[in-house]
């Protein structure tokens, strides 16, 4: 997102939907695997249960599925886009793009419709928003798809419970169009590479692949969730003050904090240093854990659906990402 943006742009979130696979790992199961006692897991990482994508469940599949859901909440059908954007923290597969498999799967593969990926992990979605924001605002695009998928289940070391316990497999799309009550009213995003071997997927690129030999681990994620905290906390209050100054916003005006859900402790420690009630603060990291940048949609779309964000509200949505990145972004509904 833009460090230099701070004109409003005019746009509206006119449909919201997300899927969870059909299978679910539940806490007590995490207990027996571990030789836990019951209610360790729970208690520990804060979480009850997850879903984990069966082999059919692909990243396109969840994807497809949710925007299927965003687009009825619109009353729209695909052939009404005209742009895919896709923000997952890992693709499908390195080429095509996950949004080109999207796009075939809504029927579009002959529409010619712009498709394609902007990849920052966990504040993928974000990323994405903020580029349909800008291809709207300058009249590429009036009606964008934008939608994250994610199947973290894949890539866990259970050699490491305090990482892979947490995370959740899941997707999540909006649509969103030029015009209408609705706008962004500021977006943000900040990277600080120090944190870079915080998180960290080594395989898959041109570094590690297997035609040269993968290492034992090197196709699991590993996370130093206190050098991730570390490095956020020192810029999050400065971060969340200044998006907020440019969306001529106070924290006590905003309706709805839609953060991204990394975990229990992080989404407590955030509510603390903002100064956020508890009760404005959308938390369902509970029932799904941490969908990488699936996260931010679900939670939003679980917002709108339960009427936590309505027509007309004024939302923030904020999280961080490996690298360590800082993103956010006020939005008007």
């Amino acid at each position: 997102m833009s460090a230099t943006n701070t004109d409003p742009i005019n746009l509206t979130i006119r449909g919201t939907g997300s899927y969870r696979p059909r299978q679910t790992l539940e806490s007590s199961q995490i207990d027996i695997r571990f030789d836990w006692a019951p209610g360790t897991c729970l208690s520990r990482y804060g979480i009850e249960t997850r879903h984990v994508a069966a082999e059919d469940e692909t990243t396109s599949f969840m994807a497809a599925e949710a925007a299927k859901l965003a687009l009825d909440m619109a009353g729209y059908s695909a052939s009404d886009l005209d742009m895919i954007l896709g923000g997952c923290g890992v693709m499908e597969q390195p080429i095509p793009s996950t949004a080109v498999l999207v796009q075939d799967r809504l029927g579009l593969g002959r529409s010619g419709i712009p498709a394609y990926d902007v990849n920052a992990t966990c504040l993928g979605f974000l990323q994405a928003l903020d580029l349909a924001a800008m291809q709207i605002s300058c009249g590429r695009a009036r009606r964008v798809l934008v939608f994250s998928s994610d199947i973290a289940s894949v890539g866990l070391d259970w050699s490491h419970p305090e990482a892979a316990a947490i995370f959740g497999d899941g997707a999540a799309a909006v649509v969103v169009e030029a015009g209408g009550n609705g706008a962004v009213l500021a977006s943000d995003f900040r990277t600080y590479g120090e944190g870079r071997d915080a998180c960290v997927l080594a395989a898959g690129g041109t570094r590690v692949n297997p035609a040269r030999g993968i290492k034992p681990g090197e196709d699991r994620f590993r996370m130093d969730g206190a050098q991730a905290y570390r490095v956020a906390s020192r810029h999050l209050p400065r971060f969340v003050a200044r998006l907020l100054r440019r969306a001529d916003k106070a924290m006590d005006q905003l309706d709805c904090v839609i953060p991204h859900q990394a975990s229990a402790l992080a989404l407590e420690h955030a509510a603390e240093m903002l100064r956020l009630a508890s009760g404005r603060v959308v938390d369902i990291f509970a029932g799904t854990g941490n969908q990488i940048a699936a996260s931010i949609p679900t939670a939003l779309d679980h917002a709108v659906r339960s009427g936590r964000f309505k027509r007309g509200d004024t939302g923030l949505l904020i999280g961080t990402s490996a690298g360590i990145s800082i993103g956010g972004a006020v939005v008007r509904l």
